[in-house]
């Protein structure tokens, strides 16, 4: 039987286009990836916007925290290639449900908000549970949307404790459990023998 690579494109296809933009994303599917990767936080304003950093300073000719910015003020800033910082529900219309959308968690305050917006496009929308993922590196915000919602799918990211990542994945039935690669030893690698 023949194994299958899931090929994620991480914030998009950041070494093509900066990161977590719709650009990013666009050129991610045209380059026929299997699921997309982005960063959620919230703003000032309570918009859930897409960026990897929790400050804006690395990739745009702004400077401070996101969460000190309202979303008009966020997409007045310019990205590098002078691209702009996407809303979490653009990403959803751009993506179509034509491949996984995996929504990283990087706020304590994200955890409604996600919730609100996945239930909206499901219900609303050609958008169904199997295409979206949520994970994050601070379990809490797992272990809060599972309260939320029973039907997202859940992947649980580690660079720690990968013990303790394998436990709060069973506990929430997790689909995923994401270590960082480093974490990828031998004795880690848990192989189906099946």
């Amino acid at each position: 039987m023949k194994e299958e690579v899931s090929k994620i494109g991480h914030r998009g296809a950041k070494g093509y286009v900066t990161e977590n933009t719709l650009a990013s994303i666009q050129k991610a599917m045209d380059l026929g990836v299997d699921g997309i990767e982005i960063d959620i936080h919230r703003c000032k304003t309570g918009e859930l916007v897409v960026f990897h950093d929790f400050a804006v300073d690395r990739l745009s000719n702004g400077h401070g925290d996101i969460s000190n910015f309202t979303l008009p003020e966020l997409k007045n800033l310019k990205l590098k290639g002078a691209y702009e910082i996407p809303t979490l529900a653009e990403v959803f219309d751009l993506v179509d449900d034509k491949c996984l959308l995996n929504i990283e968690l990087k706020g304590l305050d994200t955890v409604q908000g996600v919730v609100t917006i996945i239930e909206d496009y499901v219900k609303n929308t050609r958008w169904t549970y199997k295409n979206i993922l949520v994970s994050s590196f601070q379990h809490p915000l797992l272990i809060a949307l599972r309260a939320l919602n029973k039907k997202v799918s859940l992947g649980v990211l580690t660079d720690t404790n990968l013990k303790e990542a394998m436990d709060v994945a069973r506990n929430l039935k997790a689909l995923a459990i994401h270590p960082d690669f480093v974490m990828l030893t031998k004795e880690n690698v848990v192989r189906d023998k099946g």
